[in-house]
């Protein structure tokens, strides 16, 4: 069990775990065999394993912890080679700045963790763990790359021809010679899911093959394959796509679904030709996110009232506004979902459709065969809905129709790329749109940012520093005294901090003197001014209410709000 029998004996005896007439029958039953006395002991049952290991543990002032009740990260487990782990027999469990915690079966190899630590570059602390415990886990966190290692030991024994690319019929699921590396890029798919990334980039770079997951809207970076499979790996994606493998000098979208861990999902696939390569991202769409409820996307009581309200208007313009990757399409689905009854007939009009929805009627927008959005919502029009949602308003063309349509007794659901609500009204009129038009037809602007919510496993209170609030500025007066939370980091959340991610949401609601307003053209800035006078939260304000909560950060309020500083 440990390098040190002798050591480990006698502190055994010091704590009265053992007494010296044990070590001696140990001895004489052994009866001359090799191998440790400990073991023996253990075997013997005269001492547990767990109390000999917490005993000497405590005494070195180490933990002990029990490996069967983590669930590890991938993040951590690739933060030690495979080859590495097995040679020295550890399991990394905890990461936090430069310091790497790892579980040990044997308290007194100090000569591991010194290896350890000039391999690594990092300072290596260590935690003691039963040594079926430390083998157990290595069998299970490693499984994957030694799959992977033999995946990739067959293809260097020359076994398997990688050479994908032979046309677009070419049909690789009957193709034993791509075996590999169709499990290869589904068990990168499978990674992925468990991280919970929302984005898999599969990145062509100078010397290496790069492959980075986006989890809760942060980019992060895991073990890549060789660069010399560079090729198949992507070939084999774009052909599970439907696209042209044959075809690299130009962008083409498709689509991948899959079944992983009994989850349908629907991979949405980007290629764009690079200097390197083709670089592939794919999306994640997971159908289940879309049973989400109103609170769930970050909404307080009295914003979700008033949400609601608001969807359940017979007509008039409802704009959700903010960058991409700000979670408007999320929200526009919740919005369709919490209003999806038999007695409502809703058609939407998108590019592309993202998800499935039951009980509506969606249109896929295809403008190589003229199929555009306002072909589109002209036709649909005549379908007679109550509800309309427009993926994007992009044109002055689609803008009309979005608007005539709210004015015939449509209720219509769209988005803008504007930093803030009232900018909307400004980016319509500049768009084309007359200014009566636009104030007669809009109902409310909906400005919105993602920002990641504190892990509830690990959060904790703690004090702000001097920095923070300084970057708060005015508004931190806000906080009042409030305890303020952060995430200590842990397994569940992959040492960030933060697990899923909530809305802020900025809600401009559209009243008289809204209307009278726009139809002066007042600049944005003096209706922005007026708007916060008649009561409405901006960003900021909103990030400050749900700091106060305990649902977020001060550090991840003014990431996404630091243009928002009033």
């Amino acid at each position: 069990m440990t390098s040190n029998d002798d050591y480990v004996l006698e502190i055994l005896q010091e704590e009265g775990l053992l007494s010296p007439e044990q070590i001696e029958a140990g001895r004489e039953t052994m009866d001359g065999q090799q191998g440790s006395l400990l073991d023996h002991l253990i075997s013997e049952e005269t001492i547990s394993e767990t109390d000999a290991l917490g005993t000497v543990a405590g005494r070195l002032g180490m933990d002990m912890i029990s490996l069967a009740d983590q669930n590890l990260p991938p993040q951590v487990i690739s933060l030690i080679p495979p080859e590495i782990a097995k040679r020295y027999k550890v399991v990394p469990v905890f990461k936090t700045d430069d310091n790497l915690t790892v579980a040990i079966s044997d308290p007194l190899e100090f000569d591991a963790l010194d290896s350890l630590r000039y391999v690594l570059k990092c300072n290596v602390e260590g935690v003691v763990a039963t040594s079926s415990e430390v083998q157990g886990a290595l069998k299970r966190y490693y499984a994957a790359e030694d799959s992977m290692e033999a995946m990739l030991d067959q293809i260097d024994d020359g076994t398997v021809d990688v050479s994908v690319g032979k046309g677009e019929m070419a049909d690789a699921e009957n193709d034993d010679s791509d075996a590999p590396i169709i499990k290869l890029v589904y068990l990168i798919i499978l990674e992925a899911f468990r991280a919970r990334a929302s984005d898999v980039h599969l990145e062509p770079m100078e010397r290496k093959f790069r492959v980075r997951y986006r989890v809760d809207g942060v980019m992060h970076e895991v073990d890549s394959p060789p660069k010399r499979l560079q090729g198949a790996i992507l070939s084999r994606v774009k052909l599970m796509a439907g696209m042209k493998i044959s075809d690299r000098r130009v962008p083409q979208d498709g689509r991948i679904q899959v079944n992983i861990l009994g989850r349908e999902l629907d991979l949405r696939v980007s290629s764009v030709p690079t200097n390197r390569g083709e670089s592939i991202v794919m999306r994640i769409l997971d159908k289940q996110s879309l049973a989400l409820g109103l609170p769930k996307l970050g909404f307080f009581a009295d914003d979700q009232q008033t949400f609601e309200k608001l969807i359940g208007l017979p007509d008039g313009i409802l704009l959700v506004t903010g960058p991409t990757g700000s979670g408007k399409t999320t929200t526009l689905y919740a919005c369709l979902n919490f209003i999806n009854h038999p007695d409502r007939k809703i058609i939407t009009v998108e590019d592309p459709v993202e998800y499935h929805l039951s009980g509506i009627n969606q249109v896929q927008v295809r403008e190589d065969i003229g199929l555009t959005f306002a072909s589109c919502l002209r036709s649909i029009l005549r379908q007679a809905p109550n509800i309309v949602m427009i993926g994007e308003i992009r044109d002055l063309e689609t803008a009309t129709i979005a608007t005539e349509a709210s004015l015939t007794g449509h209720l219509v659901f769209s988005t803008l790329h504007t930093n803030d609500a009232p900018s909307a009204v400004t980016r319509l009129l500049d768009i084309g749109i007359k200014p009566f038009l636009v104030a007669s037809s809009l109902r409310a602007i909906i400005a919105q940012r993602l920002v990641r919510a504190i892990c509830e496993h690990c959060k904790e209170e703690y004090e702000p520093t001097a920095s923070e609030m300084k970057l708060l500025g005015g508004s931190g007066a806000q906080l009042g005294e409030s305890a303020l939370y952060h995430g200590r980091g842990c397994n569940k959340c992959s040492l960030t901090g933060y697990h899923g991610r909530k809305g802020l949401f900025e809600v401009f609601l559209i009243g008289d003197e809204a209307q009278r307003m726009i139809y002066q053209k007042v600049p944005a800035a003096q209706l922005r001014e007026r708007a916060r006078e008649l009561g409405m939260r901006t960003l900021r304000e909103d990030g400050l209410r749900k700091i106060s909560s305990g649902m977020t950060t001060i550090e991840e309020v003014l990431r996404v709000t630091m243009g928002d500083s009033n």
